[in-house]
């Protein structure tokens, strides 16, 4: 299964700029512009494996959160997605010109690898038919602790395969990078909602305001 990187939707950029309401048409124009750019220099991977739920297996599950999430699964999914060194480097490059653009950037390669894990889910969720998918779960999110990272880092193998390397404090480079745990079930799984399980939990600026995104 290769990853692949469809769309940039300008509506979630917005959001992540911190945007409300209909956006200048000039801040369009110029996320339209950045989205683009973004498009033809990201370079994505995915590493991932389909393993049963058995007591073998359980190492790769931490958090009481996680193990909520999969009851009842036959089997779990780990995956990790980048949008490569080449999408870093162009937001780099932007940093030391020009602060504006550089923000624009990082918020659509925000919205970019979600696009990625979003068609890996997809795709995923067609190979695993008729059985179905729960929502994906990353280190960081709930009580599932950042140092899981390690673990997934391990099983997939995912500085050889992809490319990515962790740091000692559980940090992703490149850093438009997810790792991710999600299982197939054989009856269907409702959205986890909230900002717990939002990306953007930790930084979102509605959340800053006492909001959230769903208010808007």
């Amino acid at each position: 299964m290769d990853a692949r990187l469809t769309k940039i939707d300008s509506s979630e950029v917005m959001r992540y700029l911190g945007v409300r309401g209909a956006p200048d048409p000039e801040l369009l124009a110029r996320v339209e512009a950045r989205s683009a750019e973004l498009m033809a220099a990201a370079k994505p991977r995915l590493v991932w494996r389909r393993l049963p739920m058995t007591q073998e297996n359980d190492y790769l599950i931490a958090g009481q959160d996680l193990r909520n999430l999969l009851r009842g699964c036959r089997e779990i999914v780990l995956f990790a997605a980048t949008l490569g060194s080449e999408a870093e480097l162009l937001i780099r490059r932007a940093q030391a010109r020009d602060m504006a653009e550089a923000l624009i950037l990082d918020a659509c390669a925000g919205s970019a690898i979600e696009n990625v894990c979003d068609n890996f889910c997809a795709d995923l969720a067609a190979l695993a038919a008729p059985d179905y998918l729960t929502d994906r779960y990353s280190p960081g999110y709930g009580d599932l602790p950042l140092e899981h990272q390690k673990v997934l880092f391990s099983a997939l193998n995912i500085t050889r395969r992809i490319g990515v390397t962790l740091t000692e404090s559980g940090l992703m480079l490149p850093q438009k990078s997810v790792t991710a745990i999600l299982g197939i079930s054989p009856t269907p799984r409702g959205r986890r909602s909230g900002c717990t399980h939002c990306p953007m939990n930790e930084t979102c600026a509605y959340r800053k305001e006492g909001t959230t995104c769903e208010d808007q």
